[in-house]
């Protein structure tokens, strides 16, 4: 390989010949660059300055998302449950989970703070399991798109994804892998990215570095094969209206769009299932249009004081807190019901490591007293108006 490398250079006068070392032969010559080949050295920087594993083409990551699409997976009720065990969720709202995982398309999440939307949107996408294949880059036209994000996809200990026939990834089994490696690839987990109120329009878009001339590849493309969390939505820097827009048509066809700067549109599998999640009223955030592209819509509400009893325990049990009906008694009707508070599911985490603190400060044992529990309370809630 290297022997027909340099046979080109010199035929193009891109390297010089400057003597010999140890024989005659070929081999053993001492190249230099030429005045020619640091020219077209400068004109490759120029273009771009991508190191690393070399990228595949559009069309074989096209091809290696469709083999390993999202719509294959089946999520059953035994699944469901399985995952969400260590969780107080009522069986009503489980029900809701699966049949909304199996699309593989849009969820959306409303309904108060600190119930669980989050741990829930987390909760499908580690139910999802499984392993998928994607690349380090992607080469388009000579322009280079980094698809791999060590912040969101996680490598598994597994061989190197192989090839197939002409050079075409496949996604076989390890045994396969081990005779045919192909580095350009990497065996990963299903992805989760998860964005917030940090989000701008531009991060939805191909986003390219004038130093080093590569493009970074937006969320959507790195959570294909895997879930798009977008918490809390209607809170981003951008209007909600503008980032919808956005979403309508990959919601429709699945299909995305990303430009390049030379102006070139490239069309981009949309496999993806992305999730909204919010505290805001929905109709004050969309309309009728874009929920109808919404797959499932699911309201996650106050928890009800049984829902409440068994988070609490949960809580003190992990926390090492002796758990007190008593406790909780006097909790919910001089902290909730005097004042009309509703009942969160986080208050029950939150109150308990306020506990903790106030008996670390005092010097004694961490217990639901009526004393804990009134200064946890005060230090915690703003008094209601």
């Amino acid at each position: 390989m290297l022997d027909k490398v340099l046979e080109f250079l010199k035929l193009e006068e891109y390297v010089d010949i400057i003597g010999a070392q140890g024989g005659f032969s070929e081999r053993a010559f001492q190249y230099v660059v030429a005045t020619k080949g640091r020219v077209k050295v400068h004109e490759v920087l120029d273009r771009s300055q991508y190191a690393g594993p070399a990228p595949v083409t559009l069309e074989a990551y096209v091809a290696m998302v469709k083999r390993q699409a999202m719509g294959e997976l089946v999520v059953n009720a035994q699944t469901v449950r399985e995952a969400f065990s260590s969780l107080v969720v009522n069986e009503r709202m489980l029900d809701k989970i699966g049949p909304a995982a199996n699309s593989a398309r849009s969820l959306f999440l409303y309904g108060p703070p600190g119930n669980g939307k989050t741990t829930i949107a987390e909760g499908i996408a580690n139910m999802l399991g499984g392993y998928i294949i994607i690349p380090y880059a992607i080469e388009v036209d000579g322009q280079i798109i980094k698809l791999y994000d060590p912040l969101n996809h996680r490598v598994v200990d597994a061989p190197a994804a192989p090839v197939g026939e002409q050079g075409r990834p496949f996604a076989g089994g390890p045994a396969q892998a081990a005779r045919q490696p192909d580095r350009r690839w990497l065996v990963c987990k299903r992805p989760q990215v998860v964005v917030g109120g940090e989000l701008i329009l531009e991060q939805l878009e191909l986003i390219f570095d004038p130093i080093a001339k590569v493009y970074e590849a937006p969320y959507q493309l790195k959570a294909n094969g895997g879930l798009f969390l977008i918490d809390d939505f209607g809170r981003q820097k951008c209007r909600p209206q503008d980032l919808l827009n956005r979403w309508i048509v990959p919601l429709e066809k699945k299909t995305d769009y990303l430009a390049l700067q030379t102006g070139k549109k490239l069309e981009v599998p949309f496999d993806v299932l992305i999730v909204f999640s919010t505290n805001l009223s929905p109709h004050d955030l969309v309309d009728d249009a874009f929920l109808r592209r919404i797959r499932h819509k699911i309201e996650v509400g106050n928890p009800t004081p049984d829902e409440y009893r068994e988070i609490f325990k949960l809580v003190c049990r992990a926390k090492q807190i002796p758990y007190s009906d008593d406790g909780l008694r006097y909790l919910i009707q001089e902290h909730y019901l005097k004042v009309r508070r509703d009942l969160r599911a986080c208050h029950p985490r939150d109150l308990c490591e306020q506990i903790l603190d106030e008996a670390k400060y005092r010097g004694v044992a961490p217990a639901m007293t009526k004393d804990l529990l009134d200064r946890a309370c005060e230090a915690y809630f703003v008094k209601l108006a």
